[in-house]
């Protein structure tokens, strides 16, 4: 008797706040949810693992191969003038890669990156070590493979050293490439004032950065992490909950000072103090010294701290040295009409981290798959209403309590209280008669 198997389809759903893939094939084990779990089967308050967003906030996700392309380092690269230029292989450069391919499949597109350019996801970083996550497992898709699947041409470890927007040539370390259309989505990097040393102090900003440091931390190990934003707030808990002891280091009062009404910043430190991290508000690192393998930090009020590594968390910063050199409008960031993302080159658009809208940055990840949108739709000429800002919901991947925030919270105004019981804080904030941000703060 002959049995038939049928292959199971198992299907895959993006986020569309922060572009994590939920695999049926894989599940969630992390949040209960067993390999084989069905999407539709999945709790309605099930959240996103890594932004917090429910499954309503997911969509159906389909990969198409566009055939084939040119992705070996030390190949010829074909260079045509004709040819759409992405500079920047993180979320924003592959996602306007994406939406260039949904809508033409012949267009010739090339990405240049100065590191290997496979895929991961940002977020997943703050919330790895632990997860006790792997390299291999935080990388999602291999930049080689994702190339011949899009059908662009991959330039891996290669820095782009100059733009001359008028002859529309782009001069890098592995030759020169014309280009038709330029996209930039290089990001923003970790900003690293004085006293920090990159000598002595970790960033963690990217794949590469973690790796480096998941290799050397051990059990016992000591970290002092300095900024207490949404980054290393969410860095502080995932070392904490990983059984290494975290001293965090903020210059300002309380936790996330330009987010959270002070209530809720202390609240928050008091939930840090349960898993063990100690918090040092009002203190600024005055001068570090290296010892043998380890570091100690002079502090303002006089504290000196002593531990095995620093992690500095203290914003980001875009480069601005090709903005100045292809004449570029550039202030916290390339400044891109609010619509179609173009800079003050009409042929060079901007996305992601590395863009200013009115002077302000715009460093996160849920509007980065509208503005790729946006500049494919533009670049080719098809019909598009153009990009809409909306200040993005924030929900923290802390560990301790759940953060919500939405709108644009400003320091100078008051906090209106809206529900504060046991387990839950809700207030928000309002300009003429008008609310501008509200947060809420819900103990897990």
């Amino acid at each position: 008797m002959n049995t038939v198997q049928t292959a199971i389809e198992w299907k895959k759903y993006i986020c569309r706040a922060c572009g994590l893939i939920y695999d049926e094939a894989i599940g969630d084990p992390d949040s209960g949810l067993a390999a084989g779990t069905r999407f539709e089967d999945i709790p309605d308050d099930w959240e996103c693992p890594l932004c917090g967003v429910t499954k309503l906030d997911f969509e159906p996700y389909v990969t198409v191969d566009y055939t084939q392309a040119t992705t070996e380092s030390g190949t010829f690269f074909k260079n045509s003038a004709e040819q759409v230029i992405i500079i920047g292989a993180g979320l924003a450069g592959w996602s306007a890669a994406e939406h260039l391919r949904r809508l033409d499949s012949n267009t010739p597109i090339t990405i240049i990156s100065a590191c290997e350019a496979n895929i991961y996801h940002k977020p997943e970083l703050s919330i790895a070590f632990s997860r006790q996550r792997s390299l291999d497992q935080l990388i999602k898709e291999s930049a080689p493979e994702k190339a011949k699947r899009l059908n662009v041409q991959l330039v891996t470890e290669c820095f782009v050293t100059g733009i001359n927007a008028q002859a529309k040539m782009i001069r890098t370390t592995r030759g020169m490439f014309a280009y038709h259309k330029l996209i930039l989505a290089q990001g923003a990097q970790s900003f690293l004032p004085e006293p920090f040393s990159p000598k002595v102090c970790w960033r963690i900003n990217n794949l590469t950065h973690w790796k480096a440091l998941a290799a050397q931390l051990k059990p016992e190990s000591t970290i002092a992490l300095v900024g207490a934003g949404m980054i290393g707030c969410e860095l502080a808990e995932d070392l904490a909950s990983s059984g290494l002891r975290v001293h965090l280091i903020e210059r300002n009062a309380y936790p996330l000072s330009t987010l959270l009404p002070t209530c809720a910043g202390q609240k928050l430190i008091n939930e840090h103090e349960k898993i063990g991290i100690q918090f040092y508000g009002n203190c600024q690192v005055e001068k570090i010294e290296a010892q043998g393998n380890l570091k100690r930090l002079y502090l303002a009020n006089g504290q000196i701290l002593t531990v095995d590594f620093i992690i500095v968390s203290l914003g980001l910063k875009t480069d601005g040295r090709l903005a100045k050199q292809a004449n570029l409008a550039f202030e916290n960031g390339y400044l891109v009409n609010s619509a179609t993302l173009q800079t003050s080159q009409p042929d060079i658009y901007a996305l992601g981290d590395c863009i200013s809208l009115n002077g302000l940055p715009c460093r996160f990840i849920e509007p980065i798959a509208k503005q790729a949108q946006a500049i494919a739709h533009h670049i080719l000429g098809k019909d598009y209403a153009g990009y809409q800002h909306r200040a993005p919901l924030i929900k923290l991947k802390t560990k301790t309590v759940s953060i919500e925030i939405q709108g644009s919270p400003k320091a100078e105004l008051a906090w209106e209280s809206i529900e504060d019981r046991t387990g839950l804080l809700h207030m928000r904030q309002s300009q003429q008669q008008k609310i501008t941000a509200e947060f809420k703060m819900a103990q897990k």
